[in-house]
């Protein structure tokens, strides 16, 4: 059995967006506001939105000539070399999976607003088993409970903008103390009160807070229509995403003063309950629980696919590849699910600094990603003028090559090495690092022999999937 071509444009925008409006943005947007200052944390996100288009339009070129589950990690492998694809779908793997233990144990946290004498773990037990079941009945069931999910997410996004903006500009009372002026958060302890590197230091949450774009990539393999259907789930994601991640930020950094914005209590919710508007932080509440849960949805769905991807190129075990008569790899959803169970046992165990570590992991799987995206369109290109290719024949095409691609690849490194400088979040590349080297090595000591002469037998390319 094979993978079943069920994903609409619909499904492939709204998956994208279930990936990118979680935790990084209801939540860890205070860390960062708090760490670099209202006008940082706006400059940080504009700075993010930009590495993610020009990320997004070397993976469109990519996913429109080869629509595959295994989407960068197949491009890595093919183009660069399949240690360094082997490595990269890894790390990818581990990011997402992570993310869904800290999607669930966030979820479960934001419980305790409502039912404080409930322990974590029941929420956190029944969200896990939720999720395993959203991802278990179908590419095209998940797809459209992710199009839901997704659509009230927008729709909270765009509520509080509204409300916020009212109440910035005075059109709306506030409970808590208006700021003596429009921008007086902004300029209170001076434009950047940590300096720039206070800024640069949030670089890799406020990537992540956007990365889940690349699903686009991964659900291609399952899309209809991936030629029409991929350039325009690209141009919707981002430029709504950019508008309303900013938009977001400015209007918290503008209500909220930094001192306190990275404290437990989202930042969305702080600012509810400082306008006063009855039951909405609570709404607000659930809101950013279906958030965080269709982050983890998402992140379930990206993990289980990467892991039947390399499976079906001979790089695992073939038992991964298994899919039921509903077109859902079964085994590579087990295994990441109860890999997502012992990372979510961790937090328990250290909560207050274990929580940092999986997000700073998270961040580095999704950045990993998108650096290998960035630098295998480049290969890509390449390799395809030289095969006698014409550049028109590409129904997509990434512009200004290669100064856009050197341009995403640089900014996407400097990303990654941003994370040497913060001494709390310094734990994934000691992590991260040594886990990419060992999964290269071990490509080349154990797997490379299996691994080709299974390209024998297995191709992975679209003509894979059932039309």
């Amino acid at each position: 059995m094979q993978l079943k071509r069920e994903m609409t444009s619909r499904h492939l925008f709204m998956i994208s967006l279930g990936g990118i409006i979680g935790t990084g943005l209801f939540l860890g947007s205070g860390l960062t506001i708090s760490q670099a200052g209202p006008l940082g944390a706006v400059l940080s996100y504009i700075v993010g939105g930009t590495i993610m288009y020009l990320t997004m339009l070397c993976l469109g070129e990519l996913a429109v000539y080869l629509p595959v589950s295994g989407s960068f990690q197949t491009y890595t492998t093919r183009f660069i070399g399949p240690g360094i694809g082997f490595a990269v779908g890894w790390i990818y793997w581990l990011g997402w999976a992570v993310t869904v233990a800290l999607e669930i144990t966030a979820a479960g946290s934001l419980m305790d607003r409502w039912f404080p004498n409930v322990p974590v773990v029941v929420w956190c037990t029944a969200f896990t088993v939720l999720l395993f079941g959203l991802n278990a009945v179908s590419a095209k069931a998940f797809g459209e409970a992710e199009f839901w999910f997704s659509s009230l997410k927008v729709l909270a996004i765009l509520f509080f903008i509204i409300l916020g903006g009212a109440a910035w500009f005075g059109w709306l009372p506030m409970e808590a103390d208006r700021p003596t002026s429009l921008f007086a958060n902004f300029t209170a302890s001076g434009w950047f009160p940590n300096g720039i590197l206070g800024v640069l230091t949030t670089m890799i949450a406020v990537n992540f807070a956007f990365q889940g774009t690349e699903l686009i990539g991964v659900a291609a393999g399952e899309s209809d229509t991936p030629e029409k259907s991929i350039p325009k789930a690209i141009r919707n994601t981002v430029w709504r995403t950019f508008i309303f991640f900013v938009l977001s930020i400015t209007i918290v950094g503008a209500l909220i003063p930094y001192e306190t914005a990275g404290g437990v209590s989202s930042p969305f919710i702080m600012v509810f309950d400082a306008i006063g508007i009855p039951y909405a932080a609570d709404l607000m509440n659930i809101v950013v629980l279906t958030a965080l849960l269709s982050v983890g949805n998402s992140g379930l769905y990206a993990a289980t696919r990467m892991l039947w991807a390399m499976a079906q190129e001979g790089m695992i075990s073939k038992k991964l590849s298994y899919v039921n008569a509903r077109g859902v790899p079964m085994r590579a959803l087990l295994f990441t699910m109860m890999f997502a169970m012992l990372s979510l046992l961790t937090a328990f165990f250290a909560e207050d600094t274990v929580f940092i570590w999986l997000l700073s992991l998270a961040g580095l799987g999704a950045q990993v990603g998108w650096i290998s995206i960035s630098a295998s369109q480049l290969a890509f290109r390449r390799q395809f003028v030289r095969n006698g290719h014409d550049v028109s024949e590409l129904k997509f095409k990434t512009p200004l090559y290669p100064v856009l691609p050197l341009i995403s690849l640089t900014l996407n490194v400097v990303v990654l090495v941003s994370l040497a400088f913060q001494a709390d979040q310094r734990i994934a590349l000691y992590i991260g690092v040594p886990f990419f080297l060992v999964m290269w090595g071990s490509y080349h000591l154990f797997v490379k022999g299996k691994h080709l002469s299974a390209q024998s037998d297995i191709r992975v390319a679209p003509s894979q999937l059932e039309e």
